[in-house]
């Protein structure tokens, strides 16, 4: 009897299947130290316990991505170890703030199945929830992936492609309990831009880069726990070990806080390609375009919808060719909502 798991292929899935992903794991104040040391990480926010409480909060909860992550990562070994792309999300709310000391676990649904035209691969639509240690649903989503078939000959599965949303509508974030930003100190956050200063359709170049290193991108994948092939084993890719999508994706977000330190919280995740592969020795630079703004019932508190755009080089706010492909220094174009002060 084989006792090792090599991963699920294209043909191991069927729609409604639920999966339950192993290994809950305690996360704690180290967690946000590591996330820091990882990124130039610096929304308020994130950073302070004493911030947080000026903002209503018993305290700093851990960075919206660190708990992403987390919850990602316990979905790779079932969903995503014979990948051959992450190819994109949608509907992500993060529905509860998670704090040092709580507990995740992953579930995830097959929602959709198609296979490809070469017959060698196939596309899975998962949508995962993240619980906490008392089955409080903290962060919800869905991705799909390609994924290799283990034997080309099997039939086709009936093809069921989601219909998804195109977007979170702002009445669905959810907003912690207790927020206000009434009283908000934009000297310590770092920049004076409230959300009446941003126009829809406003472009934002955040000018700084970051050079993504090997051992960093190591770091985070064992960090997260993800045991993607595709970011660990050369002889799977000799061309070069894939960087983590969730590390580019936490670079981009943290090179933002120049011109946008005051978006917050992430508490919406509309879509997202991983345009183009990311390797270690590319230098990472974002720009972010205002798609979309929404006031909510908490005090102080507005939505801002935001695209970020992660580059390896090309000058900013240029995104896709004439044939609507995405250039290819374009590595992520993620669609995003944020919690900013009015």
């Amino acid at each position: 009897m084989t006792k090792t798991n090599p991963g699920r292929f294209f043909e191991d899935y069927s729609v409604g299947q639920v999966i339950q992903h192993a290994v809950p794991r305690t996360v704690g104040a180290g967690e946000r130290a590591l996330y820091h040391a990882l990124y130039p990480a610096r929304h308020a926010l994130y950073s302070s316990d004493a911030f947080a409480q000026s903002c209503g909060l018993p305290a700093s909860p851990l960075d919206n991505l660190a708990a992403f992550h987390v919850v990602f990562g316990k979905t790779v070994p079932d969903v995503s170890l014979n990948a051959v792309a992450n190819l994109g999300y949608a509907e992500g709310r993060w529905l509860k703030p998670v704090w040092p000391g709580d507990t995740l676990r992953s579930v995830s649904e097959v929602i959709g199945l198609k296979q490809n035209s070469n017959g060698k691969t196939g596309v899975v639509w998962v949508r995962t929830t993240g619980l906490n240690q008392t089955d409080e649903p903290v962060m919800e989503y869905v991705r799909w992936v390609m994924v290799r078939k283990r034997d080309a000959d099997a039939a086709a599965p009936e093809t069921v492609v989601p219909d998804l949303a195109r977007a979170v509508a702002p009445e669905d974030l959810m907003i912690p309990e207790g927020l206000s930003f009434a009283g908000y100190d934009y000297a310590l956050a770092g920049e004076p831009h409230r959300w009446g200063n941003y126009e829809v359709g406003e472009t934002i170049d955040h000018v700084d880069g970051v050079t993504i290193e090997e051992a960093e991108h190591m770091l985070a994948t064992r960090l997260w726990q993800n045991t993607a092939k595709v970011h660990f084993d050369l002889t799977f890719r000799p061309e070069g070990r894939l960087i983590y999508g969730g590390h580019v994706i936490s670079m981009a977000r943290a090179l933002s806080f120049n011109g946008l330190a005051n978006a917050q919280m992430i508490v919406g995740l509309n879509g997202g390609a991983h345009a183009n592969p990311c390797f270690a020795g590319d230098t990472v630079k974002a720009w972010s375009e205002v798609l979309d703004k929404a006031e909510t019932a908490a005090p102080g508190v507005g939505a801002i919808r935001l695209r970020l755009v992660a580059t390896k080089g090309g000058a900013p706010f240029e995104l896709k060719g004439e044939d609507g492909k995405y250039l290819p220094h374009v590595l992520l174009d993620l669609d995003y909502w944020a919690l900013m002060p009015v």
